[in-house]
């Protein structure tokens, strides 16, 4: 693989918790159990799943991603956003300010977050050295092409930076489905 070529991880829905939420949802001191690692170091899928609750429908076994975090979020595709019934803006992750909330149910209780439901901005993460390498800072925007049948052009892909950081591209559900993408499919990253 090129330095300006990135792999592709595909997001499905999924929410971070805080320690708080986490237990009023599973039960006091309760700690999450890893299920996988995710592409980005210390991250992973936790094996505890909750159900969202919207002003419309319910979306069952949404999974949980660990370690928790200092604020809880949500992070679905445009079309989990009708199934719910609610209006979500597309935001880089932590940007929760004016987004809507939503009601968690886990086994043990309820969390209504009274913000925090977001479209994850499609996003591009490299390591310190990476970024120095293609000439990119944190918090540029580049695009990223991929070939194939149905091959497509993705613009206004957030960069973010960091030592802790392995380079990886992050797209949603609905916009990897729209381009025929697969987990590890290879796309070339374009200056803008």
């Amino acid at each position: 693989m090129s330095n300006s070529q990135v792999s592709v991880g595909i997001s499905n829905r999924h929410l971070h918790l805080n320690q708080t939420d986490l237990e009023a949802l599973f039960g006091k001191g309760y700690e999450l159990t890893q299920k996988k690692p995710l592409s980005q170091p210390g991250q992973y899928a936790a094996e505890e799943t909750v159900t969202l609750i919207g002003p419309k429908n319910n979306l069952n076994k949404v999974r949980i991603l660990g370690p928790v975090r200092p604020q809880s979020q949500v992070e679905i595709s445009r079309a989990d956003s009708f199934i719910l019934g609610i209006n979500p803006p597309v935001r880089d992750s932590g940007s929760l300010s004016g987004s809507p909330g939503i009601i968690i149910e886990g086994p043990k209780g309820r969390v209504e977050l009274k913000e925090g439901v977001i479209i994850a901005q499609r996003h591009l993460h490299l390591h310190t050295d990476e970024a120095k390498e293609l000439n990119i800072k944190d918090k540029d925007y580049i695009a990223v092409e991929f070939g194939g049948e149905r091959s497509v052009r993705f613009n206004n892909v957030l960069v973010r930076v960091g030592p802790n950081f392995a380079k990886d591209l992050h797209l949603d559900l609905d916009e990897a489905n729209a381009a025929c993408l697969a987990n590890g499919d290879l796309g070339t990253i374009i200056r803008v």
